[in-house]
């Protein structure tokens, strides 16, 4: 199908995403690092962008992060309530300090060997070309930088049509081997998405009929031959992954092809 052009940890669930130009894969499949955290309440439900727009205003600036998904430390900033600097495993503190913000006590959790997932039938990593990012934010009058935030899919291919990805999944319960670099794969589906696309990345506000007019281009735009029955409706985007029979943990580089293991890519 084509090479890795980016890749992208989300550290912090729900937080600003991590370019990284390597990253090491984890037995369950999923990416090292991404969405190792995540913030929960009182209850331990994640807190979120669906859950609290106040989420969106957080910018997280990462470094230091290693091969494995670790970081040495966060730079949080929020406008007009201020700026904090946290080192690895300070959860406590970075929690402590967000808790006013987003209204609620919440603490910091940890899974190492899966994350948080959405989907956790479909831990590894989500795919999407840049070519579709690019063709969706111009429905909407967004950046590609922009469109890349909201949908937060963790590989980007530099496919030469919007929606190539489509093809690396088949019909209703097949599993279809896909590579990324080495390890192989199963493309699961298209993704389902949540109301977070439809709200400004950086500041939460929404977009008035944002899904009814996705949907209605998405099914119009969809590539000749994909298996159109895996769409119950069109609001989908990227392709969900799982590890595949033999899968073996290794790296994955930008650069790296992707690609449907017996056919051409």
């Amino acid at each position: 199908m084509g090479p890795i052009s980016r890749i992208l940890i989300y550290p912090i669930k729900s937080l600003d995403g991590m370019e990284v130009a390597k990253i090491a894969t984890l037995p369950s499949g999923a990416l090292a690092g991404d969405r190792r955290l995540a913030l929960v309440d009182a209850n331990g439900r994640v807190l979120n962008g669906k859950r609290s727009p106040r989420v969106h205003a957080i910018r997280a600036v990462f470094d230091g992060v290693t091969v494995s998904g670790e970081w040495s430390g966060v730079t949080l900033s929020i406008a007009d309530f201020g700026v904090e600097r946290f080192g690895w495993s300070e959860w406590d503190r970075l929690a402590a300090w967000l808790s006013p913000w987003l209204g609620e006590l919440i603490r910091v959790v940890e899974d190492r060997d899966v994350g948080f997932p959405d989907d956790l039938e479909s831990p590894g990593p989500t795919l999407v070309s840049t070519a579709s990012l690019r063709l969706v934010g111009s429905w909407f009058g967004l950046s590609v930088e922009e469109t890349r935030r909201r949908f937060r899919a963790n590989i980007e291919i530099a496919a030469e049509n919007a929606f190539d990805e489509d093809r690396l999944f088949g019909e209703a319960g097949e599993a279809r081997p896909v590579a990324i670099g080495q390890p192989v794969y199963c493309a699961v589906n298209p993704c389902q998405r949540c109301v977070v696309p439809t709200r400004d990345s950086l500041t939460g506000g929404s977009v008035a009929g944002f899904q009814k007019e996705f949907a209605r281009r998405r099914e119009a735009s969809l590539p000749d031959g994909v298996a159109r029955s895996r769409f119950n409706h069109f609001y989908r985007l990227a392709v969900n992954t799982r590890p595949g029979d033999g899968f073996r943990p290794e790296a994955i580089r930008v650069g790296d092809v992707v690609g449907v293991v017996g056919l051409e890519t």
